[in-house]
């Protein structure tokens, strides 16, 4: 058994934000019928990278779901859609906002026709303020959040995050916004409207770099891998290769001293305490890489480690990939059978639940896959009416 065993849900989204969110429920076992435009699917069918001419970047957020076309501008497409909400429990989508509405298909229309739907919405700037209208993308929210004027060196400039975090983290919200409604509606009997947008997700992932400004009225500035509340928390050059070192409060920078020979630091009156190292942080950062540049960055992880200094390696993707604590104790990574594309390799989920656990064992569907299996099973349509849409251009 799944957690969400026996939710239906509509997914209407495509490239990423709305997608990656539908993926979480078919994760934890909703039954996900991915809606795509007939002939053409989802923009990302034509994004790379790709395996025998099927987009990977696809089937990276598609994964345990069904799926099924249907043209949402024809009357009988409409039709089918409202049968469909008729038959489900939530409904997901990331169009800019007014596009369901144009095509009669809004909230307010299918909360008339299943008062228990909850419709996820995942936008730019959401379905309110004087800024909804407004296309939206992940760098716009990374740019427009304060991300990018707090990532990066002064000497390279506000920087994006090297993955797609504005787009992640709206998904995220949307799916927890989902899973707060499915809450709610077991006790109201009510579904309601999950307005997500992508600034507001960006906006509220800078915690307390925001506070900074709020608080003393100062402009957090670009400051490479340093951390403003803490120091030395940093990335840090080793003989080899790159690491960091996460010493966050007096007890840990005692432990620290003690793995580098220096326990005069632990008192020294300008590293004391924590506000003290992080006004000091240059001078701290020479003494630092002074030990770590002797060391390779495994030994220089390992000795922090033994001690109790929380260390790491800085990795590349293939080292990522590597790790056998990550790929496989954590199995992150696993194999799927793709009827197209063959054997294909996908990043796991990192959800596990001890009594309702993930299954990841359905590869993205084809284009259009299983439209007459549920039009069949789950709407009655026989084979002749299913053959009429076709020819209608309708599915």
């Amino acid at each position: 058994m799944n957690a969400l065993n026996g939710i239906r849900v509509l997914d209407l989204t495509r490239v990423l934000a709305g997608p990656f969110s539908a993926q979480i429920l078919s994760d934890l076992g909703a039954e996900v019928i991915k809606i795509e435009q007939p002939g053409k699917g989802d923009d990302a069918r034509q994004m790379g990278p790709f395996q025998q001419g099927e987009s990977m970047y696809y089937m990276a957020n598609n994964r345990n779901k069904k799926g099924i076309t249907l043209n949402l501008k024809s009357k009988e497409g409409k039709k089918i859609f409202l049968d469909l909400v008729k038959e489900s429990d939530i409904v997901i989508e990331n169009y800019r906002p007014g596009t369901m509405e144009k095509l009669e298909l809004g909230y307010d229309v299918l909360k008339i026709v299943n008062p228990a739907i909850i419709y996820g919405s995942v936008s730019g700037f959401g379905h309110t303020g004087r800024y909804s209208k407004r296309p939206g993308y992940d760098i716009i929210a990374q740019a427009m959040s304060g991300i990018m004027s707090t990532t990066g060196w002064p000497q390279t400039g506000p920087t994006r995050t090297g993955t797609p975090l504005g787009d992640v983290l709206g998904g995220l919200w949307c799916a927890i916004g989902i899973l707060a409604a499915i809450q709610a509606r077991e006790k109201t009997g009510r579904g309601q409207k999950v307005d997500i947008a992508l600034i507001d997700a960006a906006v509220a992932t800078m915690a307390n770099i925001t506070m900074i400004y709020l608080t003393e009225g100062r402009l957090p500035q670009l400051i490479g891998n340093r951390y403003e509340s803490t120091y030395p928390y940093d990335s840090f050059t080793c003989s080899d290769g790159q690491c960091v070192i996460g010493v966050a409060n007096n007890k840990l920078w005692a432990k620290f001293c003690q793995v580098i020979c220096r326990d005069e630091l632990i008192d020294t009156e300008r590293f004391r305490n924590v506000p003290d190292r992080v006004t000091n942080y240059a001078e701290l950062k020479d003494i630092v890489e002074e030990w770590t540049s002797k060391h390779t960055r495994e030994e220089t992880v390992q000795l922090l480690l033994q001690a109790g200094v929380p260390a790491a390696p800085i990795y590349t993707i293939d080292q990522v990939v590597d790790d056998p604590h990550i790929a496989q104790d954590r199995e992150m990574f696993f194999t799927q059978r793709h009827p197209k594309a063959g054997t294909i390799t996908l990043t796991g989920s990192p959800l596990k639940l001890s009594d309702t656990p993930v299954t990841l064992d359905q590869p993205a569907p084809t284009l259009g896959q299983h439209t007459e299996e549920i039009l069949h099973h789950l709407l009655g349509f026989n084979a002749e009416e299913i053959m009429k849409l076709k020819k209608q251009n309708v599915i």
